[in-house]
């Protein structure tokens, strides 16, 4: 999708707010990237969303200043796509022990890079994922999200160090800068596509949700490129739009901070 550039719609306290993201934005997914942007654009009105980009996918699919997804990364952000780092491989290799041993298991598939590393390597991760994709993006980034959304207690203390204005996990956003002020509370929507059990748990879990959340003042919708082979889960994305969006107005993660 070609987009132009969306004005922002500056946002009240009071207003009812949806927040849209793709995650895993990397080369290595770029076709199921592309048609997930263009579902969601229908939604949203344009480019109202957050894409949260991986550096070098499990080490084979590294994205370099100069190049055509480089290129494409910068129409989206100047078109209005807020960007956040989303970790660096997004593959996990620490040996993990009891809760997050469990969390490593059943939370997510050998993807959860940050939650079994220590501060220091935590921090060289951020700081390089930052300083690659605000080269190329030309702004700051919107903020960080790691992988799965699961951190070490050590990754979360390197985030203000390393300058992000904005994190999030499953239940909330929080602003690392700010002494981890919380900007908002909720469970996010998202899907899993690795398998059908997971599918079809995902899949009653955003019917549900779609109920639990309509008085919520934000609403957070995440969605990966995965769901896009999968017919059901796309069903429900659409669906999930459609429900949540109305009386909602399109909005950016950087609005919470106001």
């Amino acid at each position: 999708m070609h987009w132009a550039m969306v004005p922002r719609v500056a946002i009240s306290p009071a207003m009812k707010t949806l927040l849209a993201s793709i995650h895993d934005v990397s080369p290595k997914f770029e076709g199921a990237v592309d048609a997930l942007a263009d579902r969601l654009g229908g939604h949203l009105g344009g480019p109202r969303l957050a894409m949260l980009v991986v550096p070098d996918h499990w080490g084979e699919a590294k994205i370099s200043a100069g190049t055509p997804f480089a290129t494409r990364l910068r129409a989206w952000a100047d078109a209005g796509v807020e960007m956040f780092v989303h970790g660096w491989f997004h593959r996990d290799t620490s040996e993990h022990k009891g809760a997050n041993a469990w969390k490593a298991k059943h939370m997510t598939a050998g993807e959860g890079e940050f939650l079994g590393l220590d501060r220091s390597e935590a921090l060289d991760r951020m700081t390089r994922g930052k300083a690659l994709v605000e080269d190329i993006i030309g702004r700051p980034a919107a903020g960080f999200i790691a992988p799965a959304w699961l951190y070490s207690d050590a990754a979360k203390a390197a985030l203000g160090e390393a300058g992000f204005a904005l994190a999030e996990d499953h239940r909330r956003v929080w602003a690392p800068t700010r002494g981890n002020q919380v900007l908002t509370n909720g469970p996010v929507i998202t899907w899993a596509s690795r398998s059908r059990n997971r599918q079809l748990s995902s899949l009653a879990a955003a019917a549900a949700l779609r109920v639990v959340l309509r008085p919520a003042r934000v609403v957070r919708i995440a969605v990966h490129p995965g769901d896009n082979g999968v017919p059901d889960l796309l069903d429900s994305i659409d669906r999930t739009f459609t429900a949540l969006g109305r009386g909602r107005t399109p909005g950016r993660y950087a609005d919470l901070l106001a």
